[in-house]
């Protein structure tokens, strides 16, 4: 409990300087995000689960039980000299009782629906932040690829006219020229398929989530270290992990359910009024009738059933926290992994700007051919798209991190609604 604590403690200052964070400029505004969330057609079916479980609470806090009211009228006739008739009449009311430990139980059950419905509407709303996160960054990708192939559009058919220009100076053979082409028309045909890719994207963006427009510009901001030790994370992690959450939920009405059988296997009474009236008002009658049920082994088998049942949900229950384990730790691997990757990807994508540039002097003072410049620009746009998708990697997985702890879209206002 001691080490829990300190691990606990050890985690505010990474958290509190988390939580002061500007909100991301390159992720949708907060407002629109927020919206997109909360509208989206999951979030409307959670919402009316949680209707349900709340009219489901009442339903078992009322009780299964109803009153019944019962009225006869019957005429009795007596097989006598006079063959005298009586009209005679009878009402009661009657109405099981539920025994008190089962009303506990049935209130418990009730909270804990409303409560698993709310968890249930966490996760929706979560998996939908999570789809919108990743649909964002697919269109971040394609917009970047987009961006990428048309500067090296530009920039060969800058090459191209130059070359064009030298080849009718009688300054470059026509070899050359075919070559710039070529380069050039293979970017285009590149830039194609990107723009067709980007435009996907913006389809499936748009159209699941009407509310975000994606920018014209959009920024690229420099990934983030990630702060903190794995143990901070996984402590975090874990206290919002919905899955988790969901599966103790199920375990725990399981066990309700079973404790409810468990109480059921003695009948619940009937108690029962009446009054009546007998040889046309000569006998009056008024009573009081108590019926209690005999339990049988039905009522055992249903109750060992039920614990059984709650034993297969602790047993899940086990199986998630290790699976939530698992994959808090490849979320946070991730996250750490992406980061580096992007800072050698960047350095390598330098370098080869560094060395295009060169190749690009050398051959404007004829130290080098055209086929060098050609391959160097491309080598340098490889590796400046490499870098920005490794960018983007970077901060998707740092941005999943953030989400997962509750820390980039509040969508989750603590009481489920």
């Amino acid at each position: 409990m001691m080490g829990r604590l300190l691990t606990l403690l050890a985690l505010l200052p990474t958290f509190a300087a988390a939580e002061a964070l500007p909100y991301p400029a390159d992720l949708p505004p907060l407002d629109t995000a927020m919206a997109a969330i909360l509208r989206a057609p999951q979030a409307k079916a959670a919402d009316a689960i949680v209707n349900a479980e709340m009219a489901n609470r009442d339903r078992l806090e009322a009780g299964p039980h109803e009153w019944s009211l019962r009225l006869d009228s019957q005429r009795r006739r007596v097989v006598t000299p006079g063959n005298e008739s009586y009209q005679e009449w009878s009402a009661g009311i009657e109405r099981p009782l539920r025994l008190p430990g089962k009303a506990g139980i049935d209130s418990e059950l009730g909270a804990q629906g409303v409560a698993q419905a709310q968890t249930a509407r966490g996760d929706a709303l979560h998996e939908t932040a999570r789809d919108l996160l990743r649909r964002w960054f697919s269109w971040l990708r394609e917009r970047e690829s987009v961006t990428q192939w048309g500067e090296q559009v530009a920039s060969l058919r800058r090459q191209q006219q130059s070359v064009a220009r030298r080849a009718q100076l009688g300054d470059a053979a026509r070899l050359d020229q075919m070559q710039a082409e070529a380069a050039t028309a293979q970017a285009q045909s590149a830039l194609a398929q990107a723009e067709l890719k980007l435009a996907v994207a913006t389809a499936e963006l748009t159209a699941r989530y009407p509310g975000i427009r994606p920018p014209e510009k959009p920024l690229a901001i420099a990934p983030q270290p990630i702060d903190g030790n794995f143990e901070s994370w996984r402590e975090r992690l874990l206290e919002h992990h919905h899955e988790l959450a969901l599966a103790r939920a199920e375990s725990r009405r399981t066990r309700l359910v079973a404790a409810r059988a468990d109480a059921d296997r003695i009948p619940d009474p009937t108690v029962a009024l009446h009054v009546g009236r007998e040889r046309s008002g000569e006998e009056r009658l008024a009573g009081l009738t108590l019926t209690i049920p005999l339990p049988g082994e039905a009522r055992r088998a249903a109750a060992r059933r039920e614990t059984a049942l709650a034993e297969v949900a602790a047993s899940r229950e086990a199986a998630t926290l290790a699976k939530a384990g698992a994959e808090i730790a490849s979320i946070h691997a991730t996250a750490l992994a992406t980061y580096t990757s992007w800072l050698r990807a960047d350095e390598a994508a330098q370098r080869m700007r560094q060395t295009a540039a060169l190749v690009v002097r050398a051959h404007q003072l004829g130290e080098s051919g055209l086929a060098e410049v050609l391959l160097a620009r491309r080598q340098e746009n490889e590796a400046l798209l490499v870098a920005a998708m490794a960018r983007l990697d970077a901060q998707e997985a740092r941005y999943r991190l953030l989400l997962d702890t509750h820390q980039l879209w509040p969508y989750d206002d603590g009481d489920g609604r």
